[in-house]
């Protein structure tokens, strides 16, 4: 009797923290497409493609900031929170190390993509919101996520995408909304939600410096570092090469119909964060085979129904999200296969992370992120238009999803390393 009543109430915390979590992703989901809406719709097709894209590659290079120590503060916040205070002071270091790098990177990355399109001043401020503001942001909800305080991280997540909402709202009402005005609305919203995570959302713990401690784990920091900016480069790399070989409006375009497919991320994120922390726990967690398809299998069915009832809206309502989103709504539907297939790749990066495998994640990742460029360098090469482009797609991720499952599931039969 004891151990039913054990399973039940286990049962029911699990359920509890993933309605709550969950709560969160669909908060923002509401406010993020409320965003999406109001700047798609205000901005040029043109301009909206080159802010999606450079926002797309302040994520990947936010991913330097702290050089992975993130990952330190999330497996200590999950695993032994009393450190928290102590590995705090050691992202705080690593992060400022990690500046003169992140300076380095963003030239470098606007001189290959941006040049000629976009002023590097523009672009530098978009790097600042996204890879400094937002991305302090996102560390307080992974530690408060860590800590099992799913429901600030709930409020936390829907406060910030609500902030941007609001700064996108406030832009649409200026005389004459040009991109170069946005930034600073961006930057504003994301100060803002800085702010309010630091004085309200912040654990209260004492900031201490033990550098004995953080040299020891700067190996697996980096690895983490790498992978993580290996991993958005391979996701955000279609932006950069559809920009680059297609030029602003194209990218547009492209820019509008791939953030309508992240939209079905955001709820798949919340089952693969609880899931990452049951594996940071209990690494055999997945040991069983259906277990492993009925994950992936219930990833693939939400992430297609998600995009295949959108494209639905779509059909019968083409202009419910704006005149820009009208152009690229019958778009939608020719991209069905990929959210699932993107979605797959994510979860199977962060079940590498979860078992402390961040060598053999880092390898994955520059794997796919190589052969993602080249697949999609042939297609954008031998596109004829948008439809056709977004169609050859799903082939496209059906590779990556194959060549990643073989990296991963190999990756799994090896034993895990815990925190």
């Amino acid at each position: 009797m004891d151990r039913i009543s054990d399973f039940l109430t286990s049962r029911t915390a699990l359920l509890r923290d993933y309605l709550t979590a969950v709560s969160g992703s669909l908060g923002r989901l509401v406010f993020s497409l409320l965003y999406f809406v109001v700047l798609a719709n205000t901005l040029s097709i043109a301009e909206f493609g080159l802010f999606a894209t450079a926002s797309a590659a302040g994520v990947m290079l936010s991913r330097i900031v702290g050089f992975g120590f993130v990952s330190s503060l999330y497996r200590i916040a999950t695993v032994k929170p009393r450190l928290l205070g102590t590995f705090a002071g050691g992202f705080l270091l690593m992060t400022v190390l990690s500046l003169p790098v992140l300076a380095a990177a963003s030239w470098l990355t606007h001189s290959i993509f941006f040049v000629g399109d976009l002023p590097f001043a523009t672009f530098a401020l978009v790097i600042v919101s996204e890879a400094l503001l937002w991305r302090m942001v996102e560390t307080v909800v992974i530690v408060n996520n860590g800590l099992n305080r799913f429901a600030a991280a709930a409020v936390l997540v829907i406060a910030g995408t609500a902030l941007r909402a609001v700064a996108a709202g406030l832009f649409a009402l200026a005389t004459a909304p040009v991109l170069v005005d946005w930034v600073y609305y961006y930057l504003a919203a994301n100060g803002a939600c800085l702010a309010i995570a630091l004085a309200f959302f912040w654990p209260r713990q004492r900031l201490r410096l033990r550098p004995a401690l953080y040299w020891s784990r700067l190996a697996d920091a980096l690895y983490v570092a790498g992978a993580e900016l290996l991993f958005y480069l391979q996701m955000e790399l279609d932006k950069l090469l559809v920009l680059a070989l297609g030029g602003p409006h194209l990218a547009g375009i492209y820019a509008i119909v791939m953030r309508l497919v992240d939209l079905t991320a955001i709820p798949v994120r919340t089952f693969t964060m609880l899931l990452v922390q049951r594996l940071m726990r209990a690494p055999e967690t997945l040991s069983k085979l259906w277990l492993r398809v009925g994950f992936e299998a219930g990833i693939l069915a939400i992430s297609t129904l998600g995009l295949a009832g959108l494209a639905l809206v779509l059909h019968f309502y083409p202009t419910v999200l704006g005149g820009n989103v009208s152009q690229a709504g019958p778009l939608v539907i020719f991209a069905l296969a990929v959210p699932g297939l993107r979605n797959l790749i994510e979860y199977q990066a962060e079940l590498l992370f979860a078992r402390g495998q961040m060598l053999l994640r880092a390898i994955n990742l520059a794997i796919l992120a190589g052969a993602k460029a080249l697949v999609l360098t042939y297609l954008l090469l031998g596109a004829l238009d948008a439809q056709q482009l977004v169609l050859m797609l799903n082939g496209a991720f059906a590779v990556l999803y194959l060549a990643s499952a073989v990296l991963t599931y190999s990756a799994l039969r090896l034993p895990a390393k815990r925190a």
